[in-house]
């Protein structure tokens, strides 16, 4: 059994989704997503068109290729946020991601082809809370509690509320403007019911398994907009999917068994989805 945690191989995050097939081609047992459910959450765009065709709200947006002149459909209304169209961790998301004229919006797409190296995606940006939501299983699926990324006092009225790669990963300053994750409080039952009903049919629509953690951007009318997909989520004991499950009464050495049943499982079944 390989418990696998990989990141990325040869410094490219996109091949994460090659070792999961040769595992299986190698008849290894391991735990997390199959390959094509890597592939198809891997891709913002990719995974936001299939969600929307099942009638789940996700941002517009425009992908900006490397090398081509940047120009802004006419339908998507600024502000928008910029991003690596397949890193992940928030990797180049920092507050000048967030464009509101279309010079600002070339400068950054500019900045994700250059520093980034990879294609960029421009989505309508969300002003709202951000929710993420921890999924477990293979058919049958069980929902981890909400959980919110809680921003403190970070950067003061004019910055936007939003999972930087400083805020997501700089501890010192997260102590310092108050940064924390915990359970989304004051979600009336019926925004709760419908979040976690989205989160099981996003699931299942990229054809994930294992487990896997979704996020959301709630707005303020109480739309759940979906974000994107990570089928490789931090798992680390500190962590927000660790942290939700313990909120659910999954303490972290059974959250590990849990996975590694899961893969022993798929294993068994001798049926792939990849």
């Amino acid at each position: 059994m390989v418990f696998t945690l990989l990141e990325e191989f040869h410094n490219n995050v996109a091949y994460d989704q090659h070792i999961a097939s040769y595992l299986e081609l190698m008849k290894v047992p391991y735990t997390g997503c199959n390959p094509r459910g890597l592939i198809l959450a891997r891709g913002k765009d990719l995974s936001k068109t299939l969600v929307h065709h099942r009638r789940i709200a996700a941002p517009a947006f425009a992908v900006f290729p490397m090398r081509r002149k940047v120009k802004r459909p006419t339908r998507l209304a600024l502000p928008l946020i910029v991003k690596s169209l397949n890193m992940d961790g928030s990797f180049g998301i920092s507050q000048a991601s967030i464009v509101d004229t279309d010079e600002k919006l070339a400068e950054r797409v500019a900045f994700i082809h250059e520093r980034v190296e990879s294609a960029a995606i421009a989505e309508q940006f969300i002003e709202g809370r951000e929710l993420y939501v921890g999924v477990l299983g293979n058919n049958r699926l069980r929902v981890l509690p909400i959980w919110e990324l809680k921003f403190g006092s970070m950067g003061g009225r004019r910055s936007r509320h939003i999972a930087t790669e400083k805020a997501k990963h700089d501890t010192d300053y997260q102590e310092k403007v108050g940064i924390v994750d915990g359970p989304a409080k004051d979600l009336a039952p019926e925004v709760t019911a419908r979040i976690q009903r989205a989160a099981k049919r996003i699931y299942r629509a990229l054809g994930l398994d294992g487990y896997a953690r979704i996020d959301f951007r709630l707005a303020a009318d109480g739309t759940p907009y979906f974000i994107e997909a990570n089928p490789n989520p931090e798992i680390a004991k500190s962590q927000e999917f660790a942290t939700a499950a313990q909120h659910a009464g999954l303490k972290y050495p059974d959250l590990l068994q849990r996975i590694l049943a899961l893969g022993i499982s798929r294993a068994k079944a001798g049926v792939s989805l990849g």
